[in-house]
């Protein structure tokens, strides 16, 4: 197979790339930018792999560009964002040039409208698989394996690490070698404004995010997360139809829940964009911090929850039950974004070069199996352990 690698030289695909070169199949990758020295320079990093790799120049928003290394690939795996502004652009591309695609995308707006694609990928053969990295990706996962505990799903949550231990914060940097805010950075800004979707009642809704959910989990693990906007609501209520509430959140302390809530006022305010709101972010400025610090009594600590779970609670044989899905051991995964979101991707990507994914559109939970995944991410991520536990009422 001949894989595409789109963005392949920043942060989160460097790694996929890196991981993908070990992949069964792979005959070889193109390691795609705007960027070409910095392709390149990927390519020169790698070049001890057993897969051929070879760089080439390509700007997504150039449709015959584009179309033309769609054309030469088996596979797009597309590391380019923010998702919200690139990624429906390129998974049409693939479709109307019939190349098979795997994202990391984590904007929930793309992720509906690339869902609405599904009709288009199956009558062009396209196999397509969104939001396949961390959160989402393994969130999706730790979903799918909390759920099949349950005969009836009430409540749902995915939880995802900001800065408490086992986060990897200290080693992300939030800004490129240019100084410029990388494209994770400006997608986190989006969708701490504005409104998120999540899911009240059984009925996907919008509302503002940073909103504190408060949790009681198996294992007397007590805490209180925020909801940011992500994938994870609108998979999920397709997939299991949760009649209770789901949302996705931030396992956050509470000083930088407090800055993010400064940041989203400002950019509801209309003083701040997404890309100076993540300038903001990564540079701190005295007088946020200020405001920030002054605010960040009215939020709650995360107490003993784990750092990167899905929970959820409902009905077995009758009784009330509570499933817990963590990461209890998370190894090298969790040192930084690039590892956490990149090793996943290139591990969903096997499963999709074997052909074990059906045409369509697809998101993690009903495309990629998540027991042959985790033993996949076992042996790339050591050490690692997926905890699951209960409590029942």
């Amino acid at each position: 197979m001949r894989i595409l690698a789109l963005g392949g030289p920043g942060a989160m695909g460097r790694v996929a790339v890196r991981v993908a070169t070990g992949l069964p199949g792979v005959r070889e990758i193109v390691v795609a930018d705007r960027d070409l020295s910095a392709a390149r320079q990927l390519v020169r990093e790698l070049a001890g792999s057993r897969v051929p790799l070879r760089a080439r120049q390509v700007d997504v928003t150039d449709e015959a560009e584009l179309d033309g290394a769609l054309d030469e690939a088996d596979v797009v795996l597309n590391t380019v964002g923010p998702y919200y502004r690139f990624g429906m652009g390129v998974l049409r591309a693939a479709i109307r040039t019939r190349t098979d695609y795997l994202d990391i995308c984590d904007d929930w707006e793309p992720t509906l409208q690339m869902l609405d694609l599904d009709d288009a990928a199956r009558e062009a053969g396209v196999r397509a698989v969104i939001g396949m990295g961390a959160s989402p990706g393994i969130s999706n996962l730790l979903a799918a394996k909390a759920v099949a505990r349950l005969d009836t799903v009430t409540d749902l949550y995915t939880a995802w690490p900001v800065d408490v231990p086992g986060s990897g914060a200290d080693d992300t940097s939030l800004s490129g070698p240019d100084g410029r805010p990388i494209a994770a950075a400006v997608h986190w800004m989006q969708q701490i404004s504005g409104t998120v979707a999540v899911v009240h009642r059984g009925e996907v809704v919008q509302r503002p995010p940073l909103r504190p959910v408060t949790l009681t989990l198996p294992g007397s693990r007590k805490g209180t997360a925020y909801t940011v906007g992500h994938p994870e609501p609108v998979t999920l209520h397709r997939s299991y139809r949760p009649s209770g509430d789901l949302a996705n959140l931030m396992v956050i302390t509470p000083g930088t829940v407090a800055y993010l809530d400064v940041l989203r006022d400002d950019i509801d305010a209309g003083k701040l964009g997404n890309e100076t709101a993540a300038a903001d972010l990564a540079r701190p400025t005295m007088r946020r911090a200020m405001r920030a610090a002054v605010r960040a009594s009215r939020f709650k600590a995360p107490g003993s929850l784990p750092p990167f779970f899905a929970t959820a609670t409902g009905l077995r044989n009758g009784r009330p039950t509570t499933v817990l899905a963590h990461l209890a051991h998370s190894g090298e995964l969790m040192k930084g974004m690039a590892e956490a979101t990149g090793i996943p991707a290139a591990l969903g990507l096997a499963q999709l070069l074997d052909g074990t994914v059906p045409p369509g559109v697809h998101p993690p939970e009903t495309s990629i199996a998540p027991d042959r995944f985790f033993t996949a991410l076992a042996e790339h991520a050591k050490p690692i352990e997926i905890a699951i536990e209960e409590s029942r009422g």
